[in-house]
């Protein structure tokens, strides 16, 4: 069903009643030195400390994800042919083209560089074989990591699992925090020469938890994520709850200012020992309507020069979505929340306050403005920069309640000196529904919500000011990533459903959006399937000279699909599968006229148009 601007139920900036009152203004403010800093961190910290240590009120991320799902990464990208250059290949599905992500494999036509069970393969295309196999110090064999690859320089993000929970009593009804951090690093990065036999040239270590990182050219900003690392002593609670919650306390007013600024160890690589790097002081900020305890830390790298002093910047606030266009970062977060023991009527409504940093330069990066708004994000697809604004989606309410159901709303902020102040704003979306995709394509916006069928809306954000909703499709299912094609379609990968809501299997949507009525003219199904792309946009591959479109299924055995896509159709034109029961496949790219699919277990080479397999490379 389509319903045309203003009849589905959404108004503009100035709202109607039912939609969210806007969020306060929010700033950061710099700390007047190390004293202010420790004393700051102390009393917040302090205030949120109960028996068994940290409670729960500072959430540790703001994402609302579709069940079965999680953060969504990922965009759009197809390297360009020069002459006496490399093949024309493509690259990590990144959201925006000037700000590369890392990911489980990386190629710059000549070289493809992937990570194996701790080591670090590479790989010539044109010959089809694995060239070197590097044994990377200290990496975490069961964990994938992450690649960013500039010139002959492969920079290595390896995160371990952050946290180790210490025993403690059971409290019935009752979700504990996290314990405190274990001594080991839980983040290692390591920078890996290529130009030759690759060798480690630098590693950097530390405590924090990765979050997220963008790379432009050689320079790479990595977000990092800490809690302060003190040692509870009534965290068993056998002295008594109030005894307890004031023996933590007294830890956190005893602790120095290091138990909250993270340390961040790198080896230069050269032979000169080890150095130890922390924020400075004045360069840690807080929001100026409350002070965290969590430290959010923004690093800067240069690739082609080694790693050295990371040039730390720090900000005592909750950090979960990360979005980069080259030119601005920005960082989300969720301000800590009342106690759950506090009345769900004098609980205010979730907001996301919105950081944004200068990183067009070299050096730290310069934090410029903040804003906020009410709602949960998605993940960093409901954000995006056009124009110097910034348009977010995000979900308020209780989704599939009565009282104060879910709606979905889209902001557009704009600059005022350090502030990100709302200047658009249009609500109603998926009332008692909630956001499963978002995509914003110069000044139109799509996004999708679901709980029964999928409302597509189509926005119209020409006018920051005065955001409009242009047309509305329901189909059944739903759209968990939306990708535009070569022939100004939008391609939706999901989940079909039936009209109770439950899903199906895998559906693969072609949309006309170019007219005032969206409207679908085509569909792939394959029931019972679903793809990692749904959640995991680094997983899914298209290739507008072709149409080629690749995605990884389970349905329920393990292969790469391929479809075809074309201005007016989707057709099936094979699949890849791997040697070995339950190898899944997880990436896919391209390299001249040959398809490469990666898994665990190797990499496959296969005709892109005639899917005829060419080489099989075990990583054994």
């Amino acid at each position: 069903m389509l319903v045309l601007a203003g009849a589905a139920g959404c108004t503009g900036s100035s709202g109607s009643a039912g939609p969210p009152s806007a969020a306060p203004a929010v700033r950061l403010v710099a700390y007047d030195g190390c004293d202010a800093l420790h004393k700051g961190l102390r009393e917040a910290t302090a205030d949120q400390v109960d028996a068994y240590g940290l409670s729960s009120g500072e959430p540790l991320g703001g994402v609302l994800a579709p069940e079965g799902g999680r953060a969504l990464r990922g965009g759009p990208q197809a390297a360009q042919a020069v002459p006496g250059q490399p093949p024309r290949h493509s690259t990590t599905n990144a959201h925006e083209r000037g700000a590369d992500e890392p990911d489980l494999v990386k190629t710059d036509g000549r070289r493809i560089v992937t990570l194996a069970r701790g080591d670090l393969k590479i790989i010539d295309p044109a010959s089809r074989r694995v060239t070197h196999t590097l044994d990377l110090p200290g990496a975490n064999v069961h964990g994938d990591g992450n690649l960013l690859l500039s010139g002959d320089r492969v920079l290595v993000l390896d995160e371990r699992s952050p946290m180790v929970p210490l025993p403690r009593p059971a409290r019935p009804g009752v979700q504990d925090s996290p314990a405190p951090q274990t001594t080991e690093p839980t983040t290692r990065l390591t920078l890996v020469d290529i130009s030759g036999a690759p060798k480690v040239v630098g590693t950097m270590t530390t405590r924090a938890d990765y979050l997220d990182a963008r790379q432009n050219g050689p320079s790479v900003r990595v977000v990092m994520k800490s809690r302060p690392d003190i040692d509870f002593p009534g965290g068993t609670g056998s002295k008594g709850e109030k005894a307890a919650a004031e023996a933590n306390r007294r830890a956190v007013v005893t602790a120095p200012l290091n138990a909250w600024l993270p340390t961040f160890q790198v080896d230069a690589g050269d032979g000169s020992p080890a150095k130890d790097y922390r924020a400075p002081c004045e360069q840690v900020s807080r929001p100026s309507s409350y002070a965290g305890s969590t430290m959010l830390s923004v690093l800067t790298f240069d690739l082609s020069r080694g790693l050295a002093d990371p040039q730390a910047i720090g900000v005592t606030a909750d950090g979960s979505t990360v979005y980069g266009n080259g030119k601005s970062l920005y960082v989300t977060g969720t301000p800590p929340n009342p106690s759950m023991w506090t009345p769900r009527k004098k609980r205010p409504e979730v907001r996301t306050d919105v950081y944004k940093f200068d990183v067009s330069g070299k050096g730290r990066p310069r934090y410029v403005a903040s804003g906020s708004v009410k709602g949960n994000l998605l993940n960093q697809y409901s954000m995006s920069e056009h124009d110097g604004k910034l348009r977010l989606a995000t979900t308020t309410g209780q989704f599939a309640r009565e009282e104060k159901p879910s709606q979905s709303s889209v902001y557009v902020l704009a600059q005022d000196g350090s502030r990100l102040d709302q200047v658009g704003r249009i609500d109603g979306l998926g009332k008692g529904e909630r956001i499963y995709s978002v995509r914003f394509i110069g000044a139109t916006g799509y996004v999708v919500t679901f709980r029964e069928v999928d409302p597509l809306y189509v926005l119209d954000l020409k006018d920051p000011r005065r955001p409009r909703l242009t047309g509305e499709l329901k189909i059944t299912g739903y759209s968990a990533y939306l990708h535009p094609t070569r022939d100004g379609k939008l391609l939706g990968v999901g989940q079909d459903a039936d009209r109770s809501g439950r899903t199906k299997g895998l559906q693969v949507s072609l949309f006309d959006v170019s007219g005032e009525r969206p409207r679908r003219i085509d569909n792939y199904t394959l029931p019972e399937a679903t793809s990692q792309a749904e959640f995991e946009p680094h997983a899914f591959l298209y290739w507008p000279d072709s149409g080629l479109t690749v995605i990884p299924v389970n349905d329920p055995g393990a292969e790469a699909l391929a479809l075809k896509v074309t201005g007016s159709s989707i057709t099936e034109t094979g699949t890849v599968t791997h040697p070995g029961d339950g190898n899944g496949i997880r990436r896919s790219l391209i390299i001249g006229d040959t398809l490469w699919t990666f898994s665990g277990k190797g990499a496959r080479a296969t005709n892109a148009a005639t899917l005829e397999n060419t080489a099989w490379l075990p990583f054994d």
